[in-house]
């Protein structure tokens, strides 16, 4: 199995981005998805998850209304569209996925991407 992330850059406060994470070697459409960041001296945090169809989707707080996740089954690819960014978001950027139920604990994900950087300047 490998999750190809990729699309993360340096960016200026208040810019876009968009991560891509493509997957292979697994039933893409049978695992729930999630992207996962971490910064420098700080643990892995949940940011954005989706199930299998696509139709529930789950956000940390602080990206409610900046970050979209979004799949394409098709292209066993999952997607962060990630908006009006902010120093804060700056980490790095990883994809992950599991075939029970949607969650946030990285525990509980199967397979993980490399990182992707995101850095954001003020």
């Amino acid at each position: 199995v490998q999750l190809q992330a990729s699309g993360g850059g340096l960016v200026q406060a208040g810019d876009s981005l968009r991560l891509s994470c493509v997957a292979s070697g697994l039933t893409f459409r049978l695992y729930n998805m999630a992207w996962f960041r971490q910064a420098p001296g700080l643990e892995r945090e949940f940011v954005a998850g989706i199930t299998r169809s696509g139709t529930r989707k789950d956000y940390k707080d602080s990206v409610k209304g900046r970050f979209t996740i979004s799949r394409d089954n098709a292209k066993t690819t999952v997607y962060l569209q990630m908006n009006s960014l902010k120093p804060e978001d700056t980490a790095d950027y990883f994809c992950a996925a599991q075939y029970r139920t949607l969650n946030r604990a990285p525990n509980d994900y199967d397979y993980w991407g490399q990182g992707t950087l995101v850095t954001v300047s003020s």
